[in-house]
């Protein structure tokens, strides 16, 4: 099931956008081997409400080995693995996996046709390769975060969105499999070097397009597509709630004026920005007139370009996600559905995260471990096999 079936990708424990490029690899039909960790890895959401391991949804769709890489067992029994693989995850920074003993080197030496992806805010080299750093870091460098804010505010960070799963995680999964078809021509393997910051920065090429060309200024809140514009814009409703308004084309901002009501007034010229301010605090009165769910009445599925703004618990009941089935429910819990969808080879979130080392015996033996070596290294505890 799904278009990547038949692939085997290794994936060596991490956070954030290494685990969302392998859940997306998994839901497309690959098999996706997790090897976590022997012992606590501090990696699972610790806020959340009683099985952890459950609610930790970037690890769905895979299943689980337990591995001690600090033994030399360890390390041979990853080897192993890779040996059958068509691709490998990692999330360290620089250097780390080629002291554990699993660098692209010795990889590539053990399988000359595994695409080594590597997942990193920086890179592999540069100043900062080596420095520590998070989404909000990355996506600063880029100017990604300096253009997302309203006017006379400060840079407002878009959840981590932007770096860690836009610019880090499907990047991650476009070069993998990119270089996994070239390694059907070539017979041979590469390694993929995903950086955030290089991500971002490819997200941000259009802003840089207009920049050059005087079509966007460094000033948030003033452009077009940053809440400087009255049309590209979200109001409050009525009730305290609000709705989002994408009226750019012409005749987009007609139906607008029109389903608000404002066909007979007199407005100055949509797109000259001298007249943004004061027509945002016409539209900002007229739609506090109103309750969002009127608003919906009247304006949604219209040419307008609308939509409420939803929250976590309220999208999965909206009919055109039901519709689409964009949200799922796995295990009991409620979460985003296999995207994009495909017409003859459906994918599938195929089975709920795993807590560690819940499918040790299973994969080994699954990957041509004999019973004698699973025994061997569950006893000096190489391999951990979790109870479930």
């Amino acid at each position: 099931m799904g278009p990547l079936k038949g692939r085997k990708i290794v994936e060596i424990a991490g956070i954030g956008p290494g685990p969302m490029c392998a859940m997306l690899l998994a839901d497309l039909g690959a098999e996706v081997v997790r090897v976590d960790r022997t012992v606590d890895s501090g990696l699972g959401l610790r806020r959340g409400k009683g099985d952890d391991s459950a609610y930790n949804l970037l690890a769905r769709g895979r299943k689980s080995v337990a591995v001690d890489l600090k033994k030399p067992e360890g390390v041979e029994t990853v080897l192993r693995l890779v040996e059958q693989a068509d691709g490998l995850i990692e999330g360290f920074r620089p250097g780390v996996t080629e002291r554990l003993g699993i660098g692209p080197d010795v990889c590539l030496e053990r399988n000359p046709r595994l695409v080594y992806g590597r997942m990193t805010g920086w890179g592999q080299h540069g100043p900062l390769a080596q420095a520590a750093g998070h989404d909000i870091n990355y996506i600063a460098l880029t100017g990604a975060l300096h253009a997302i804010g309203r006017k006379d505010s400060g840079p407002v960070p878009p959840l981590n969105l932007v770096g860690d799963f836009g610019g880090g995680a499907l990047y991650l999964a476009f070069g993998i499999v990119a270089a996994m078809l070239e390694a059907e021509r070539s017979g041979k393997g590469q390694v993929v070097d995903a950086a955030m910051t290089d991500g971002a920065a490819s997200l941000m090429t259009i802003f840089y397009g207009m920049h050059a060309s005087g079509m966007w200024r460094d000033e948030r809140g003033v452009n077009v597509l940053d809440t400087g514009s009255h049309f590209y814009e979200v109001y409050e409703t009525a009730d305290g709630k609000h709705v989002s308004i994408g009226s750019i084309e012409p005749k987009f901002y007609a139906e607008l004026v029109r389903l608000a009501g404002l066909e007979g007034e007199e407005l100055a010229p949509q797109m000259d920005p001298a007249n943004w301010p004061g027509l945002r605090a016409r539209f900002a009165e007229i739609f506090r007139r109103k309750t969002r769910e009127e608003w919906c009445a009247i304006m949604e599925g219209t040419d307008v370009c609308f939509a409420p703004v939803l929250s976590l618990a309220e999208a999965p009941g909206h009919p055109h996600n039901k519709a689409r089935e964009t949200f799922v429910e796995v295990a009991g819990i409620v979460q985003p559905n296999v995207a994009p969808r495909f017409s003859r080879t459906p994918g599938a979130v195929r089975m709920p995260p795993a807590k560690a080392g819940e499918h040790s015996r299973e994969i080994l033996a699954d990957w041509g471990f004999s019973e004698q070596e699973i025994g061997s290294l569950l006893a000096n505890k190489a391999v951990l096999q979790q109870e479930v």
